[in-house]
């Protein structure tokens, strides 16, 4: 009997216009039979768009041939081929210390959603507390605010059940590369997220599908022994001996523990506050500032895809932009950029407008949007712990004022900004931010570095994308929740805070972490540096 080899294969490309035969296209590249092929799995797709009169689909896949035997040698020459093995999963030992109480997570974002699941699945019953509300109750709130009504500060795009990115586009793309990451879209499509997630080399959910998959992940941690409280603020830590014991909620409510996870977000300004009063140690880091731009998605389409815009295997294009100038000596990147979206408010203190990008699961709003923002640190404000937070602060009130301090975000074309005249509207695309748009010169609501490199950078990424700083083109401010102005700073291999044991900083909010997949993989990883100390509740 023929013994079967098991191979992964890199790199299988097919041009858009030829057949989608996958098992054909393999075949030709391993040079056997396609009768010999089985048990092939998409392990990553991709589209290679570089070539827009030759866009391909390229794939990555196992699979087993039978008279691989005979071929090992020769299909093992090419760099694209190698032998195929399942990971084993690295088994996770128990600590021995005891806990004082059940573990507390706080935040209920990626970060802290993925270690209260990771804990609640070993036996640690931990308790989740989330200073928002919970999703029905806070996609109510939201679109209260939007259509002109009250501003809630505890119920609002940065707080409630599943962080900001509940209303974002989804994305779970990161520039981080471990294998836990599949271990987490695995849990996600358990939870309801399309399987597709698992092989896209670009994968997205879109906020319609993230919020049934958030409540999902919720269930599960409550099923499994854990315990989640909404409208819960932390208020204050109880401290000993530079040792957290435990957390004050809603300035009232104390609560015991030797293990409190922080996963408060980049938004939770007073939970900063409160850090830096209990003397916990922090530092101001990088973060970029700058607007948000809208295109119509057909504009994006043919600049990236040329005639096959529209092409059913392709989808709605996206755009990743950078421009480095000399002037300044600073960049200008394109940042969060979705596709088929829209921008929305996602203040989340009163008296500052802040904007964001969100999409569904379709994307199929006809508009293209990002944030265009540019590189600011330290040096640019105070050099304290809280400079960042301040500094951002100021230029999200100016945007409030400018805006007619009714949460009316300022605005105008990409043409009149580069020029530097009227601000104008632009041609035949009606802006998505609401409450509405105050026209506005946006050039003076931004430091003068921020808004001389902008329009640099503009110029440059139309040279990239046809018409992006064409009349079709619209600027809402102001973006500023990039990332985290701050760091919470912790031990590298404990994950505790350098100056307060028992305090475990997680995920975006405590400057490790940029977005859904990084900040639910540093959930997953402060859980596991817990679960090795300490033993299972019993």
């Amino acid at each position: 009997m023929t013994k079967k080899l098991n191979l992964k294969v890199n790199n299988v490309r097919i041009a858009l216009n030829d057949e989608q035969d996958l098992v054909g296209a393999v075949a030709k590249k391993l040079k056997v039979n396609k009768e010999t092929i089985s048990e092939i799995k998409v392990l990553r797709r991709a589209v290679d768009a570089r070539r827009k009169s030759n866009i391909s689909i390229i794939y990555h896949v196992s699979l087993s041939i039978s008279d691989g035997a005979k071929n090992k040698n020769r299909l093992l020459r090419d760099n694209d081929i190698t032998e195929f093995r399942v990971a084993q999963e690295e088994s996770l030992k128990y600590g021995g210390a005891e806990l004082d109480e059940r573990p507390i997570v706080v935040g209920a974002g990626p970060a802290g959603l993925l270690a209260a699941y990771w804990l609640a699945k070993h036996g640690y019953r931990p308790l989740l507390l989330e200073r928002g509300k919970a999703l029905p109750e806070r996609i109510k709130d939201v679109s209260r605010f939007w259509g002109g009504g009250a501003f809630d500060e505890e119920s609002n795009v940065q707080f409630g059940e599943g962080g900001a990115g509940t209303f974002s586009d989804g994305k779970l793309t990161t520039r981080v590369n471990d294998p836990i990451m599949q271990k987490i879209l695995k849990l996600f499509v358990d939870c309801g997220a399309p399987e597709t997630i698992l092989t896209e080399q670009k994968p997205h959910v879109g906020t319609d599908k993230l919020r049934a998959m958030v409540a999902k992940i919720t269930a599960q941690i409550r099923s499994l022994g854990g315990e989640v409280r909404f409208q819960s603020q932390l208020t204050d830590l109880k401290i000993k001996n530079n040792q957290v014991c435990g957390v004050v909620i809603n300035h009232s409510e104390q609560l015991n523990s030797n293990v409190v996870i922080l996963a408060c977000g980049h938004s939770a300004r007073d939970t900063y506050e409160l850090l830096h009063k209990r003397a916990v140690a922090m530092e101001a880091k990088t973060f970029s500032i700058g607007l948000r731009i809208e295109h119509p998605q057909t504009t994006i389409d043919q600049a990236q895809y040329g005639e096959f815009a529209g092409h059913p295997l392709l989808g709605v294009a996206d755009y990743a932009l950078v421009h480095h100038e000399p002037t300044t000596k600073r960049s200008a990147y394109s940042f969060c950029m979705c596709p088929g979206g829209v921008v929305v408010a996602s203040s989340s203190e009163k008296g500052g407008v802040v904007t964001n990008g969100m999409s569904m699961h379709s994307r199929n709003s006809g508009l293209a949007n990002s944030a265009v923002v540019v590189n600011v640190g330290p040096g640019d404000f105070d050099n304290n712990p809280l400079g960042g937070v301040e500094f951002q602060r100021y230029y999200e009130r100016l945007a409030y004022i400018t805006g007619g301090a009714n949460y009316m975000a300022p605005g105008q074309s990409v043409e009149s900004f580069i020029r530097n005249t009227s601000p104008t509207w632009s041609n035949d695309l009606k802006p998505t931010y609401r409450p509405g748009i105050k026209l506005s010169a946006l050039e003076l609501l931004l430091p003068n570095m921020v808004s001389t490199t902008l329009k640099a950078g503009l110029i440059a990424f139309d040279s990239k994308i046809k018409g992006f700083a064409g009349p079709q083109g619209f600027l809402t401010g102001i973006e500023t929740r990039t990332s985290a102005p701050l760091r919470i700073v912790r031990n590298t291999e404990s994950y505790e805070s350098i100056s307060h044991m028992g305090l475990y900083p997680t995920g975006e909010g405590a400057g490790y972490a940029g977005g859904i997949m990084s900040a639910a993989l540093d959930g997953y990883k402060v859980a596991s540096g817990v679960i090795k100390k300490f033993k299972p509740l019993q």
